[in-house]
Order: C-alpha cells, then sequence, then structure tokens
C-alpha cells in the first residue's frame, strides 16, 4: 500500500518526467540539510528513505570509545552497549533523530532544497533530450520579444532566437508558429539555454532534407551551400545514383520541391547548381547563371580568373556582387571576374610591362604571361626550379631572365627612393603608344573616305577587249 509520500513521488515523477530515484535523492538530501543546519554540521548524520513506512528517516552515527572525548560524535561503551549488546570500542552506532527536533524553518529549509532539486532534475532532462537534436529544425510558438531577442515555446522549455540568427526582411509576431534550426545548446546555472536561428545555411539544407526524399535516402547529397540568408542562397548538390538528377530530384515536378522551401524561407531565391570534384568544372556551375568563357587557375594562392562574354558580366557579379560572392563561398575560392575585353586589356598591358622590364620579345613576355608570371616581382621571387616548369625554355634563358628581373627591382626601389614610380612610367608610355596608334587608324580611315563627288567607274572584267584594272576613288 502506497503511503502519501510515495504517491507525491510517484506523482510528481509522472508528472515532470523525473526518474523516482532522482526526487528520493532530493527528499533525502532536503532533510540532511534541515538537520546540519539545526543540529550543526560537525555532527555525522545520515538521511535514508524508508519506502515502507513513506518517510525519510535521519540517522546521527558516533564512534564508540572507552572515554569520550567528543560529545557530537562519540559514545562511552557503557553507552552503546544499552543501544546494542554486542557493540565494541572502534564501532559506529546509529541513533535515529526524532525529525520534530528541527523544528518550522528547517522544514522550510528541506522544502526549498527539494523544489530547487526538482527544478535542477527538470533542466537536466531538458538538456539531455536536446543536447543531441542539435543541428535539427525545432517548431514552436513565439511568445515574446526581448530585447530584440524572440522567446519561442517549445512545450516543456523556451527557446530562444538571437537578433544576429533572426532574418532581417522577416517578421516575427507573437503567437505565430516558428520553425528553426537548434545550432546550440548551452548549459547554464538558470537551466539549458536553445538557441536557435533562421539565417544559419544548416536551416536551408535541413529544409531540402524534409522536402527531397532523396537526400533523406543518402541517394543525392548536399556538399556544400552558401547563403545570405532572406534575399539568395546557393546549394551544390550530387547524386550517388547516375539514374537520378540531383538537380531535378530538387528542384522537383514544375519546381514543386524548391518552392516549398522557397516558401518557408519567406521568398528567398535559391540557385541549385551540380557539384564537380574539378574545381574549374564546379565553379562554372556556381557561378550561374552566368556563361563562363574560360577559367584561369591559380593554385599556390587558391585564386581563380573566371573570364565571361563582356554581355555577362553584370550577370556574372550579381547585385552588389551577390552571385560572385556566394560563388567563391560554395567552392572555396578566391574569384576575380574579368569580361573577354577587361582580360585582353590586362594581357597587353601585363605583356608590355614584361617586354619593357625585362627587355624580352613579345612571344617570351606572352610565354610568362600564359604561366601566370604576370609582373617583373613575381619573376624575381620565383625559385630557379619554378620558372624552369614553363615548357620550352631553356635554364640559360630562365636565368638571364630572372637576373633581368632582379634588376629591374633595384632599378624600381632606387626610382622610389627619388620619388619615382618606374612601373607608372612604363605604363604611361604604354598609353602614349595606344593614343598614337588610335590616332594613326583613325587618320587612315578617313583616308579611306571616298569622294562621291567623282567616282572612277570600275571596269567590268566582262567587257571585252579591256583589261581588267583595279581602281579607286581620288
Amino acid at each position: 500500500m502506497l503511503t502519501d509520500l510515495n504517491r507525491v513521488i510517484e506523482q510528481v515523477s509522472k508528472d515532470k518526467g523525473i526518474p523516482k530515484k532522482v526526487i528520493v535523492e532530493a527528499l533525502e538530501q532536503a532533510m540532511l540539510t534541515a538537520a546540519r543546519k539545526k543540529l550543526g554540521f560537525q555532527r555525522e548524520i545520515e538521511a535514508q528513505y524508508n519506502e515502507e513506512v513513506g518517510e525519510v528517516e535521519l540517522f546521527q552515527f558516533m564512534t564508540v570509545v572507552d572515554k569520550v572525548a567528543d560529545e557530537l560524535n562519540e559514545i562511552a561503551i557503557k553507552q552503546a552497549r544499552k543501544l546494542d549488546p554486542e557493540a565494541e570500542i572502534g564501532d559506529s552506532i546509529g541513533q535515529k533523530i526524532d525529525r520534530k527536533l528541527l523544528g518550522r524553518i528547517a522544514a522550510q529549509t528541506a522544502k526549498q532544497v527539494i523544489i530547487q532539486k526538482v527544478r535542477d532534475a527538470e533542466r537536466d532532462i531538458v538538456y539531455d533530450e536536446y543536447k543531441d537534436r542539435v543541428g535539427e529544425l525545432i517548431t514552436g510558438i513565439i511568445r515574446r520579444t526581448e530585447r530584440g531577442n524572440i522567446i519561442v515555446d517549445l512545450g516543456q522549455t523556451e527557446a530562444i532566437l538571437p537578433r544576429q540568427e533572426q532574418v532581417r526582411s522577416e517578421t516575427y509576431k507573437s503567437g505565430d508558429r516558428l520553425q528553426a534550426y537548434l545550432m546550440e545548446v548551452q548549459k547554464e546555472s538558470r537551466g539549458p539555454q536553445l538557441v536557435l536561428s533562421r539565417s544559419h545555411r544548416g536551416f536551408l539544407t535541413k529544409l531540402f532534407e524534409m522536402e527531397v526524399p532523396e537526400i533523406a535516402e543518402k541517394i543525392v547529397e548536399i556538399k556544400v551551400a552558401a547563403r545570405e540568408a532572406g534575399v539568395r542562397s546557393k546549394i551544390a548538390v550530387y547524386s550517388n545514383d547516375s539514374d537520378v538528377d540531383p538537380v531535378g530530384a530538387c528542384v522537383g515536378m514544375k519546381g514543386s520541391r524548391v518552392q516549398s522551401v522557397v516558401q518557408e524561407l519567406r521568398g528567398e531565391k535559391i540557385d541549385i547548381v551540380s557539384w564537380d570534384s574539378d574545381p574549374a568544372r564546379f565553379i562554372c556551375n556556381a557561378i550561374a547563371p552566368a556563361e563562363v568563357v574560360r577559367v584561369v587557375i591559380h593554385e599556390h594562392n587558391k585564386n581563380m580568373e573566371i573570364i565571361v562574354p563582356d554581355d555577362q558580366l553584370s550577370l556574372a557579379i550579381g547585385r552588389k556582387g551577390q552571385n560572385v560572392r556566394l560563388a567563391a563561398e560554395l567552392t572555396g575560392w578566391n574569384i576575380d571576374i574579368l569580361s573577354e575585353s577587361k582580360l585582353d586589356e590586362m594581357s597587353k598591358r601585363a605583356k608590355y610591362l614584361l617586354t619593357q622590364a625585362l627587355g624580352v620579345d613579345d612571344s617570351m613576355a606572352l610565354i610568362l604571361h600564359s604561366q601566370s608570371f604576370k609582373t617583373p616581382d613575381e619573376i624575381s621571387q620565383a625559385s630557379i626550379d619554378d620558372l624552369m616548369k614553363i615548357p620550352g625554355i631553356s635554364r640559360e634563358t630562365v636565368e638571364a631572365i630572372k637576373s633581368s628581373a632582379e634588376e629591374f627591382h633595384k632599378k624600381k626601389t632606387i626610382a622610389k627612393e627619388e620619388g619615382r614610380d618606374l612601373i607608372h612610367e612604363i605604363m604611361k608610355q604604354y598609353e602614349q603608344e595606344r593614343s598614337s596608334e588610335a590616332q594613326k587608324v583613325e587618320s587612315a580611315k578617313v583616308e579611306e573616305i571616298p569622294d562621291q563627288t567623282n567616282p572612277v567607274q570600275e571596269a567590268s572584267p566582262l567587257d571585252a577587249g579591256h583589261d581588267v584594272k583595279e581602281t579607286k576613288n581620288v
């Protein structure tokens, strides 16, 4: 038959989801704290829950001695044998403490300890439940806002959506249902704090996992994602089954799957591209919807130059650089976007600099430029072994070029001390030559304009008896 206290323990365990053992330990600790507060901390006191009678019993243990020196913790052998006839010196004898001795203050202390212990147990249960759910989607009801942070009711606990994890373009109202990404579970003295996010890239990928069965089944993988929350995102997907199109699987029939994600993200644009182990191919996919003409890879600084048609430049860069930023984040490479005409002009300038600084001809400047040695400094800083990797160049030529580059570096340093910029002077000379050439071309065009007032008739090769002559306007 259950006693009143046993019933209370059973009910609290059921209502709070706390194991009975934890509640019993809380009761024992509460009574022990109350007893020590009333009787003193020097005494050796123990608390034990007696399930049969339904109460916490208190015992004071004392050491059996021949002559008592410590009245609080020692008992004479004569007195001990009244309690236990078989007691011997050195034994420890327990005496039950009457709980009435504790009084109301001690009882109040016990109550406070029990409340605190139960509260701690509840917090531990919440922490244990959610600590392994980090990275999952959580749904709750918005309750209130505190200093810009959104408090979300999850049922048995609350979570926080910090201001920095919110999406600027979104509006949050009390009473609304909210889905978010569980980013972190922090164990604090006030209880576990569940930190949510709607701007985390994990929120995006988890939404796709929910909408695309092929992802949940590991047929399609989201290799990487990049996101500017509320505006635009890119995800790179890969299929482990050659018969399954990863992009098509994520888009869904008539865009149904991706639209469900877009709806949850409240209109955020999403680019779904194919992942590729080849960096050049991957970058071409990532920069979509722009077309790529050529990719120049610089492994030493993990940089790529993406060449696009002139009319695709703004599309490749995106609004305020958004498309290229997301592509760089997606691929993990630094990206420079160049139009074909810009690349052509940069190449001409770089080759001109090499010819003037190193004294090499145009063909050698072209070879150096094609191998990513675009400035004299890059050549002077390179080792002979690195330069020897350039195909078709002898060691003698390499040493001569490197020597010229080092000599130019010295000249540049001297010029700088004199307040001059040697590179600027060379490029100014380049601009002057370009301007002069342009003027010559314009003059030639003017000379070729025909005088329509007195055109000379062109002889026809079909006129019999006449020689065929080339004529031109005077």
